[in-house]
């Protein structure tokens, strides 16, 4: 199994996931990134593309999909002629897409994201401005779509730790703002939020319409759930076994039991049988 870290990442975000990865016999191979390697994307900035929205992945992103065939090169040695999967969290996920583009997918039989932003932001959208400056645009354009099919499956998960909300205004927001993990451990934090969007503190407040600003500028929308980071409904894919947890929040940077995270054993132990079927 190879594994693709999401945009800021290094290699050592993923060291408890890859160690809980091996208790369940899934040899590992996480690809070589550190947090410095990540200001190598500063070289689109020089690109006309960037500005007007139009970036490609190749060029500014070789270095990282060189990481990546680096990776899979590994993990054929392991996987002695046995297909190979492959995990993307965050950024990884879309990454890996391209990679399958342009390097080829005859050895891969998973493609499992975790809390990827797929679909490109809204256009026309009053305050959106897409963060990827075209990226997102040309891997749904381009890339394979998803399927799930005995020969090849996507399946995406999303995680449902937030909901988001409006920064002005009423805000469509349910009794909970968070929910908890489904585990026996201690989990999330719940806020709760009445139906006008107005909490029980400022602070839950504050942060729901925080997040919400974030979840705009990935799906046109802030009053919905997600992970904290990306959007539910933009972590997932048609074609794709499209999975969404609840309590789940985005990143291994901040995690921990009482904010589990994709790749905290709990949660794992909830999309394990993917790899192992």
């Amino acid at each position: 199994m190879r594994l693709f870290q999401g945009l800021g990442n290094n290699t050592g975000d993923y060291q408890k996931l890859e160690v809980t990865l091996q208790e369940y016999g899934v040899p590992t191979v996480v690809a070589k990134v550190s947090r410095f390697d990540w200001l190598r994307n500063a070289a689109g900035l020089v690109d006309p593309n960037y500005w007007s929205g139009t970036l490609r992945p190749r060029p500014v992103l070789d270095w990282y999909l060189k990481r990546i065939d680096e990776a899979v090169q590994e993990a054929k040695e392991l996987a002695q002629g046995q297909t190979l999967s492959l995990i993307g969290h965050s950024a990884g996920g879309w990454l890996a897409r391209v990679y399958m583009e342009e390097f080829g997918q005859l050895d891969v039989s998973l493609l499992l994201t975790l809390g990827t932003p797929h679909l490109p932001p809204p256009k026309g959208v009053p305050g959106v401005i897409d963060q990827t400056r075209g990226l997102l645009d040309y891997v749904e354009k381009h890339c394979m779509k998803a399927v799930y099919t005995p020969e090849l499956r996507y399946v995406c998960i999303a995680g449902r730790y937030i909901q988001g909300a409006r920064f002005l205004g009423d805000s469509n927001v349910e009794a909970k703002a968070m929910v908890p993990a489904e585990n026996d451990q201690p989990t999330a934090e719940a806020v709760l939020v009445n139906d006008m969007g107005n909490s029980t503190s400022t602070a839950p407040r504050f942060r729901a319409r925080f997040v919400g600003q974030g979840y705009k500028q990935v799906c046109g929308q802030a009053d919905v759930w997600g992970d904290g980071v990306v959007p539910e409904v933009s972590a997932h894919l048609d074609g794709a076994l499209n999975i969404s947890l609840d309590g789940v929040y985005h990143s291994p940077v901040g995690s921990d039991e009482l904010r589990p995270w994709y790749g905290s054993p709990a949660v794992v132990e909830q999309w394990i049988h993917h790899l192992l079927n």
